[in-house]
């Protein structure tokens, strides 16, 4: 695991230690198990696009104000055909917060969109905030867990409801995320950007993509921002991309989407 990783599990740990003296983990799993339950991951083209909602990231910088209308640009992204919706909660990097994420999650829910929390996830504690938030799914790095932690995760998640984006760097990463994949309650995602350089690899999906199990819901994550991008994805056997910087700084959100969905569907 590397500095930035560290860093944020770190970070993650302090944040659940300060909400578990506000709230302990027996009522906070009461108000999850009570929650609506999210909807499903909508599955049914061969390509399909997880759009992205995050303020600020450390590679792109600000990306909207404080005071953005995110239920504006999720129900965009949900307009042009979006499968589900990504919001980062984390606050020090990305700006985000549990908050913007119940608001675009009561937001979709009338439309069927599921939305992810994106997150540096080390305990349960977090997938228990994310479905009492209205979540359906959540983000989990695979080389920041030990295989045990990863197991007792995504069985949590599984009680949850919740799908999960499992993301993988390298081929490590993938032969160990690969015994946990299972249809579209656990998705593979490759991430092509270098969390320590920042600096985007392109290649990484071609060259990762052969390793990825058979029949797995796979993501391409990080560096997708035209149309092409997710052709080439779909081209390399990816069921999904997740686009995060492109979407918010479109200035048609909805019609970029629709392009991606479009480009990506026409090169399976």
């Amino acid at each position: 695991m590397n500095g930035f990783l560290i860093r944020m599990a770190a970070s993650s740990r302090k944040r659940i230690a300060l909400a578990a003296e506000r709230e302990p983990l027996e009522a906070l799993r009461r108000r999850a198990l009570d929650a609506p339950l999210p909807p499903p991951l909508r599955n049914g083209h061969a390509f399909e696009l997880i759009a992205e909602y995050k303020r600020r990231s450390p590679a792109l910088g600000r990306l909207a104000p404080a005071n953005d209308a995110h239920r504006d640009r999720v129900l965009a992204y949900a307009r042009g055909g979006a499968a589900a919706v990504s919001v980062l909660t984390e606050r020090s990097q990305f700006d985000g917060s549990l908050e913007a994420l119940a608001e675009c999650a009561a937001s979709l829910a009338p439309l069927l969109v599921p939305v992810l929390r994106k997150d540096f996830i080390v305990d349960a504690y977090q997938l228990h905030e994310a479905r009492a938030a209205g979540a359906g799914g959540a983000l989990l790095i695979a080389r920041m867990l030990s295989d045990d932690a990863l197991a007792e995760l995504i069985a949590c998640a599984r009680e949850l409801s919740l799908f999960v984006l499992l993301e993988c760097f390298d081929a490590a990463d993938i032969a160990r995320a690969a015994a946990h994949a299972d249809g579209k309650a656990v998705l593979l995602g490759v991430n092509c950007r270098d969390l320590e350089t920042l600096a985007v690899d392109p290649s990484r999906l071609a060259d990762l993509a052969p390793l990825l199990p058979a029949g797995s819901h796979s993501v391409a994550e990080s560096g997708l921002v035209t149309p092409e991008d997710c052709a080439s994805a779909a081209r390399a056997g990816y069921r999904l991309a997740l686009v995060g910087g492109a979407l918010m700084t479109a200035s048609d959100p909805e019609a970029t989407v629709r392009r991606m969905l479009e480009a990506g569907r026409a090169a399976t």
